[in-house]
């Protein structure tokens, strides 16, 4: 078995944050063998989100935000695709393409929950190892005891214990931005500048 480890970072990134960003971070400084993140915005194929921007705004945002980051990357993988990907499919696409890596996935426990309702989630936890991420005041511990699936393949999760959770979303962020408030202290300069120049969740 290989050690070294590419982390998969989905989401809709709708903005990108400075958050977004230090957990990409912690999760490389953290987590053994992860040498490198790479950002997988959804589609606007994923219709559960249906107040996504456009693919390439989100695209672009995530570009910059990693503009000086050279362990940080972002994939189009799914933006691209002629439908919206599974996770298991998104997964074993970066497995083909570094099969010399470990692949693993970043997940909040509000996802986590929620694995068993997943296309082939005992497939996911079988083939990958799942970083697992804090979200409000879950208790990661207790989520996995309650869970019979994560239970029985508790070997895959990671509990990474020095990282600290996400506590502010993007949706409060797109809020402030429409309300004119003052956001420079939540997104790289460069991602503000883009909003701006671009009239991003300004309506």
């Amino acid at each position: 078995m290989h050690n070294k480890g590419i982390a998969i970072f989905g989401g809709s990134f709708n903005p990108p944050l400075n958050s977004h960003l230090e957990l990409a971070k912690q999760i490389i400084k953290n987590v053994d063998y992860i040498e490198k993140v790479i950002f997988v915005p959804v589609s606007t194929k994923y219709n559960r989100k249906s107040n996504l921007i456009s693919d390439i705004h989100r695209y672009n945002m995530l570009k910059l935000m990693c503009i000086d980051e050279e362990k940080l990357e972002v994939s189009d993988i799914e933006l691209n695709y002629g439908r919206q990907l599974y996770t298991i499919e998104t997964l074993g696409i970066f497995k083909e393409k570094y099969p010399e890596y470990n692949i693993y996935f970043i997940m909040g426990t509000d996802n986590l929950k929620d694995l068993h309702t997943w296309m082939k989630p005992e497939e996911i936890l079988k083939n990958y190892k799942i970083i697992v991420l804090e979200r409000n005041e879950d208790n990661k511990e207790k989520i996995i005891e309650e869970d019979k699936l994560l239970r029985d393949n508790k070997e895959a999760l990671i509990i990474a214990k020095k990282i600290k959770p996400i506590k502010l979303s993007s949706t409060i962020v797109r809020e402030k931005i429409k309300n004119g408030e003052e956001v420079d202290a939540f997104l790289k300069k460069e991602v503000l500048e883009y909003i701006n120049k671009n009239g991003l969740y300004m309506l």
